[in-house]
């Protein structure tokens, strides 16, 4: 199945929401306004009506200062009140990690909160995306996200996880619930899901909607070094041997143990983005006793040295598992973008049954993830 999603971008918008008449509408700007990533207080960045995006910083002593957004450089300039300032082009709508160069040096902008992404905490800005609220807060119930530590043999080290409780694990306490686990991708942590995704606000506006069943969401930081590897062994970016055996024999076991799951393979999902969409199809085709549900997001089935016929992809998958979800945005570098979407074609040949969609005038970027969850989380745990 095939899934193309079209989306109007409209200049004037906003993340807040104001009223026009008795229609109520997802913020149309009327004048710059502050981002909702800066820090309290801080006016800058500003974005305007046109998304063009104003960036503002008091470096009295440097030379040079520039800011690096949406992988474009723009070099600012010392105005007479000694402030820095650079204005951008418009930028897509969406989460965007920034960084600023101060004499040659790379530094976070002190007006905006802290991100991990890249492999460093830094600066992000969310620009608003037109006339969608679906991963904005609004008055519904509300879960929660947990921060769980577990002890792990395996790595002999502690390993931190952010776990989302749906409204109803609260207020229905002898219920139990399905599990999505849910991986970030490289460079990344698991903090990025509940902060960059929005996972919590996408959930709990589906869940209110009807549209998505209450689900358990489990996001583990998605690197593992066994404890007795041997030392000096190189780093393979794509050999997940380590994590899927943390995975299957910790962390699964762990959080069946610490909340109400329902434990059985119809009842569990595995999904992630970018590095860890090859994780998810790695360990989910691996184990198809312990997961019945398989999204990538960005990533999905075809890493380094991956076979890709009907040895790794028989028809038989059509019988073993619910779902087999790719998703991809359609600005994607050229190679991500063509891999997935062979992927896809390569999948339709063998007739192995999918979903593949494409994130319109989107990049490898949260907004493509934030859409393509929006859109998974609804299909799981359906009539099982």
């Amino acid at each position: 199945m095939k899934i193309r999603l079209t989306l109007g971008l409209a200049v004037a918008v906003a993340v807040l929401v104001s009223c026009s008449g008795n229609k109520q509408q997802v913020g149309v700007l009327t004048k710059p306004t502050s981002a909702t990533t800066n820090v309290q207080g801080a006016e800058y960045p500003k974005i305007n009506p046109d998304l063009t995006t104003v960036f503002r910083n008091d470096f009295p002593d440097a030379q040079s200062v520039s800011v690096n957004v949406g992988g474009k450089n723009y070099e600012m300039t010392k105005g007479e009140d000694g402030i820095w300032e650079a204005t951008t082009e418009p930028l897509v709508p969406g989460f965007h990690y920034y960084m600023l160069t101060v004499d040659g040096k790379r530094v976070s902008d002190p007006n905006s909160r802290q991100f991990f992404g890249s492999g460093y905490w830094g600066s992000g800005i969310e620009v608003p995306e037109p006339g969608v609220d679906y991963y904005l807060e609004k008055k519904v119930p509300h879960g929660e996200i947990r921060i769980e530590k577990y002890y792990s043999n395996l790595t002999a080290a502690e390993r931190t996880c952010y776990v989302y409780l749906p409204p109803q694990y609260a207020s229905e306490p002898n219920r139990r619930f399905p599990v999505l686990y849910l991986m970030h991708g490289a460079g990344e942590d698991e903090t990025g899901w509940a902060t960059q995704g929005m996972m919590r606000d996408i959930m709990d506006n589906l869940i209110a909607e009807g549209e998505c069943e209450p689900m358990i969401i489990v996001c583990e930081h998605a690197v593992a070094t066994l404890a007795d590897a041997a030392p000096g062994s190189g780093f393979n970016l794509f050999n997940f041997d380590a994590f899927e055996k943390v995975t299957v024999e910790e962390t699964l076991p762990t959080f069946d143990a610490r909340f109400r799951t329902l434990t059985d393979r119809d009842h569990r999902a595995i999904c992630g983005l970018s590095l860890g969409g090859f994780q998810a199809y790695t360990i989910g085709l691996d184990h198809p006793e312990l997961f019945g549900w398989i999204g990538g997001f960005s990533g999905s089935g075809r890493g380094p040295g991956d076979r890709r016929d009907s040895e790794m992809y028989p028809v038989s998958l059509n019988d073993d598992y619910h779902l087999l979800y790719i998703s991809i945005g359609t600005d994607e570098p050229a190679g991500m973008y063509q891999g997935i979407y062979d992927l896809h074609v390569a999948l339709d040949s063998l007739g192995v049954k999918h979903v593949y969609y494409e994130s319109p005038g989107t990049g490898h970027e949260w907004l493509t993830w934030r859409r393509s969850l929006h859109q998974f989380a609804p299909m799981l745990f359906k009539g099982v």
